[in-house]
């Protein structure tokens, strides 16, 4: 879960590697594997640092 603007997603992706990394999984993308973020509030409606977005990841066990 990102709390805060999208900038702070690259961020988050790291620190979810290394949680998976640290526990045996790596990425794993393909053409029918993709991430997925699902965004929660409207940055229309709602300051940058009040955004919440969900980001998924497909892994694999390594």
């Amino acid at each position: 879960m990102l709390y805060g603007p999208y900038d702070d997603e690259l961020t988050i992706i790291d620190a979810m590697r290394a949680f998976a990394a640290e526990r045996g999984y790596a990425p794993d993308f393909s053409e029918s594997r993709l991430c997925h973020e699902i965004y929660l509030s409207d940055p229309r409606k709602y300051a940058p640092e009040k955004l919440k977005t969900v980001i998924r990841h497909p892994i694999k066990s390594i």
